[in-house]
């Protein structure tokens, strides 16, 4: 039983490495993780309050704390109910597994911080222009397709270019 449970063990430690080798793989490439689930992928934060930590237990040290619920979060790798995630800045640590929410979010880029992203009425840029936004307002994804993603969040209901995003893919789709 003692070996089980080693090998088990062992088995995970080698997924969260396989993992952590390629955290740029496509959607296509991802490979199923312990939970039964590909990484990697995205995940929004549940929670208000989620201490990220240096590895993968809560004897690890906080290393820092998110404090906006909703913010997107690409699950790097997983060990137990532990996931290694990374955010739109490039930060990675330890979160624990319940404090995450398979809601799909994602944050607006621009090419230049004072850059506004266009949201349309339709998947189309020739149509009608709804709304403007910064870089780094948060979104929920509702759904993506062909290059494009419609997009809903305080004050705004449209498509937005699926490049323009940071949580989904580049060729994912979201039903």
């Amino acid at each position: 039983m003692g070996f089980v449970r080693k090998f088990s063990s062992l088995a995970a430690v080698c997924t969260v490495w396989i993992a952590s080798c390629a955290p740029g793989l496509a959607a296509k490439e991802m490979v199923v993780a312990a939970s039964g689930l590909p990484v990697p992928r995205y995940v929004s934060l549940k929670s208000d309050h989620v201490n990220v930590r240096a590895g993968p237990t809560k004897d690890q040290d906080v290393t820092w704390i998110y404090t906006r619920s909703g913010l997107p979060v690409e699950i790097t790798a997983e060990f137990e109910n532990w996931r290694r995630v990374r955010d739109s800045e490039g930060a990675e640590g330890w979160v624990y597994h319940s404090l995450l929410s398979g809601k799909r979010t994602a944050v607006v880029t621009m090419k230049k911080k004072d850059d506004l992203a266009p949201i349309y009425d339709n998947p189309d840029s020739s149509s009608a222009v709804a709304a403007k936004l910064q870089a780094g307002v948060v979104a929920t994804v509702r759904r993506c397709n062909d290059g494009w993603c419609r997009v809903t969040g305080n004050g705004f209901d449209g498509w937005i270019e699926q490049q323009r995003l940071w949580g989904v893919y580049a060729d994912e789709k979201v039903n």
